[in-house]
């Protein structure tokens, strides 16, 4: 177990939500990002798409018939444009180099290290997965626009009751097995076989709420889902 070692998946619609790119999300989660360096925490921060994926894909499907190959590119290419944005942000402390695949080990030895989309087929919550296994990490903090899992999905029922600890199989049941480019379930279902098989375990917070994030790095009570 590497326990200075964090892996987070950040999701794409916190760094570039449909209004553009959120400078003061930027700002916050920097400052803690390079507070926890500064106290020898490190990071492995995989980012998504965002807004700038959806808006791709759906110039794409309206101009003309695409495949899930060509969806999936599209998220892909936004990802590391994201990952680059980050890289940058992250510049006195980050690896110079945004990776991409997580089956090739990369030495590093700064404090933060940046990933990006891989190839078709497999989401950035499978990244980050993929990259808590290369680098020994167990667990992995999902940040997105949700603030906990719910039994029901919220948007639909009104009796959606949140969940502050589910197993992998129970979590399974509620998210199915498939996964396309620009779904919204809470952690990818690809990703969530390979992390149960690992025994890894996940969290599920709300990313702007920064000050949970930092309850979650210090190993505190917070809001949020631990699915394990």
């Amino acid at each position: 177990m590497n326990k200075n070692l964090v892996v987070i998946s950040l999701g794409g619609s916190l760094v570039v939500p449909a209004h553009g790119i959120d400078i003061e999300f930027l700002k916050s989660f920097q400052k803690i990002i390079l507070r926890e360096v500064k106290r020898g925490q490190r990071f492995i921060l995989i980012v998504g798409g965002g807004s700038t994926a959806r808006a791709y894909m759906h110039a794409a499907r309206d101009v003309s018939p695409v495949t899930h190959d060509d969806m999936d590119w599209l998220g892909i290419h936004a990802t590391r444009l994201n990952g680059h944005l980050l890289r940058t942000v992250f510049r006195s402390i980050a690896h110079p180099k945004m990776l991409k695949d997580p089956t090739r080990k990369s030495s590093w030895k700064e404090g933060v290290l940046i990933a990006a989309g891989w190839k078709p087929g497999w989401s950035t919550d499978y990244v980050a997965v993929r990259f808590a296994q290369l680098y020994n990490a167990t667990t992995v903090v999902n940040l997105s626009n949700i603030t906990q899992v719910h039994d029901q999905d919220p948007s639909k029922s009104k009796h959606a009751k949140p969940i502050d600890n589910i197993s992998w199989k129970n979590f399974r049941k509620l998210i199915g097995k498939k996964w396309s480019p620009g779904s919204n379930a809470p952690f990818d279902p690809i990703a969530s076989i390979l992390a149960e098989r690992l025994e890894m375990k996940v969290i599920v917070a709300k990313g702007h709420d920064l000050k949970n994030l930092q309850r979650i790095l210090d190993g505190q009570s917070f809001i949020g889902t631990t699915i394990s």
